[in-house]
């Protein structure tokens, strides 16, 4: 039987071509800002303080340099067991902030998500600023968490070109080969998105669902720029 397990593996990992990172917020879907109201939750469930999450810019940034710099604001010191307190508060009450407000999962995601699924060619990765933990409940809300097995995420660095180099490494794992960039891309929906896919060597896939508009995407020049998924052969076409 293990025999068999390890073929298996083998198998699978000789037929992936291609390895793709997705962003979660505003390229998967929109929480309507439940992020940011779990946030402010946080601070006054852990600190007694109220209002603040709200001053610091979120999008294409990781959840380790938003606490930094609500962390400054507010005048916390950025300590391990203020960051756990946060954390662990700001988890808390994820769920329900998803609840409350209209997310949704954004037009041709799942159809796209299942084809890719479905090609036996590709394995599918996150590469997201969010807590790692943050980033399960998102998914697992809006029922998109059982096609990620691999990623990279937000806790410990504050550049997301780090998190991209996690992204590869754990890719790297859990094929259990080493990847060429050029059968890597990474799909979001920020100038970010685009910059820490070059720092891998990867191909840039940008997406104009989030804040930032069309063309100011088109200045950081990806290899594939789409107004959104609605038609998701658009894009499935340039994977090939």
């Amino acid at each position: 039987m293990a025999r068999l397990w390890w073929s298996d593996v083998a198998s699978y990992t000789a037929v992936m071509k291609h390895v793709v990172l997705f962003d979660i917020d505003g390229t998967l879907l929109s929480t309507g800002g439940a992020g940011q109201r779990a946030m402010e939750r946080a601070l006054q469930s852990a600190f007694g303080l109220e209002d603040r999450a709200q001053d610091i810019p979120a999008a294409g940034r990781t959840d380790r340099a938003i606490t930094l710099d609500l962390f400054r604001i507010c005048g916390i010191a950025d300590a391990p067991e203020n960051r756990n307190r946060f954390w662990d508060a700001y988890l808390r009450h994820l769920p329900e902030t998803l609840a409350e407000l209209n997310g949704r999962v954004l037009p041709g995601i799942v159809e796209i998500l299942d084809n890719l699924a479905g090609r036996g060619d590709t394995a599918l990765g996150l590469l997201t600023g969010n807590l790692r933990t943050g980033a399960a409940a998102k998914l697992r809300y809006y029922g998109l968490d059982h096609h990620f097995q691999f990623g990279g995420y937000g806790d410990a660095h504050f550049d997301r070109d780090d998190v991209a180099r996690l992204a590869l490494a754990d890719a790297c794992r859990h094929l259990d080969r080493s990847l060429s960039p050029e059968c890597i891309s990474v799909v979001g929906d920020t100038p970010a998105d685009v910059r820490c896919a070059r720092a891998i060597g990867a191909r840039a896939v940008a997406v104009a669902t989030g804040m930032f508009t069309r063309e100011e995407l088109a200045a950081t020049q990806p290899d594939c720029l789409l107004n959104d998924f609605s038609d998701p052969a658009e894009w499935l076409r340039h994977l090939v």
